[in-house]
């Protein structure tokens, strides 16, 4: 398959998803890079921004398996992976598998649960399978985690540590809609459509598990340039050494934006990588990934304004 023809297919599920979430072009074309990328997304924004539905509506036009989980504080690890049940009095025991068995999993308001509920996702984010009673348990290929949380609400929550942050390829800002996309949603729902509706959520399968895995594999054959796998390390890098920074990007910053770059480039029908790819990215996949210092917090600049400021001092290749 090449780039080109992802480039139609992807559009096709991008405009069938688009049809249900109206005004959130760039977010849709962020969460289906993360998908290319085989990655994870985190999706910032306030309750009632279509978060939950776009992700479902990714599913249906994936053809793919959805599952939800609410992030709760008393929700278990087990409750995530699953557990073993004994039976025939204690003689034999079989697995019933938990929610993260499936291929679209939406892990609702993830900072709602305590750092050992959340620690459950960790392997099944990092290796694609589970561990439950010391037997390893593999997930499907097309698994992915799209996790929700409120940017405002910080009571009863419990923040993402570093390491679980890093997992997620890309964190993606979900803003409210222009008053234009609002208007055309008013339309949408006098014309019938109800969010509510499972009916109304579900679309015509656009792909299937097998093209899934094809366009994932034109990703894989895209050329990323030496000047310009030398700028993704550049702008990496100099995260290390901003002195507005307390953190800068790890090593697993610089492949997260390897291979989204990679996605982004046949989201626009190209087998090769430019250098705009990556600076368009590199807010997505470094603003969780970096932790702003007290005092440039509090002069109100953001992680994505010192992003900004260090993609303007380094360098892009012509």
């Amino acid at each position: 398959m090449t780039a080109e023809q992802v480039a139609e297919r992807m559009g096709a599920v991008r405009a069938a998803v688009a049809s249900r979430v109206v005004g959130q072009d760039t977010v849709i074309d962020e969460v289906l890079v993360a998908f290319l990328a085989r990655g994870h997304a985190l999706l910032e924004g306030v309750p009632g921004t279509a978060k939950t539905l776009l992700v479902r509506l990714l599913a249906s036009a994936l053809n793919a398996k959805f599952g939800r989980i609410q992030f709760t504080p008393d929700l278990m690890p087990s409750d995530i992976t699953g557990t073993t049940v004994l039976q025939d009095g204690g003689r034999t025991s079989e697995f019933r598998p938990g929610p993260v068995f499936t291929d679209l999993l939406l892990a609702d308001e993830i900072n709602r649960a305590p750092a050992k509920t959340q620690a459950a996702l960790l392997e099944a984010m990092q290796e694609r399978q589970v561990t439950v009673d010391g037997t390893a348990r593999p997930l499907g290929t097309l698994f992915s985690v799209f996790a929700t949380q409120n940017p405002v609400e910080y009571e009863g929550t419990y923040p993402l540590p570093e390491a679980q942050l890093d997992r997620f390829i890309v964190k993606i800002k979900v803003p409210y809609p222009a008053k234009e996309a609002e208007l055309a949603m008013l339309g949408n729902y006098a014309s019938g459509f109800d969010a509510e509706r499972p009916a109304d959520v579900r679309l015509d399968p656009v792909l299937d598990a097998e093209s899934c895995a094809e366009v994932r594999q034109t990703v894989d054959r895209v050329t990323v340039a030496p000047d310009v796998r030398e700028y993704i390390a550049s702008i990496v890098r100099a995260t290390r050494e901003e002195t507005a920074l307390t953190l800068g990007g790890s090593p697993r910053a610089t492949v997260a934006l390897f291979r989204v770059s990679r996605a982004a480039a046949v989201i626009a029908g190209r087998d090769f990588v430019t250098p705009d790819d990556v600076k368009d990215y590199a807010f997505p996949v470094l603003r969780h990934r970096v932790i702003v210092s007290p005092e440039v917090e509090v002069e109100g600049r953001t992680s994505d304004d010192v992003l900004q400021a260090v993609l303007m001092r380094v360098v892009a290749p012509k």
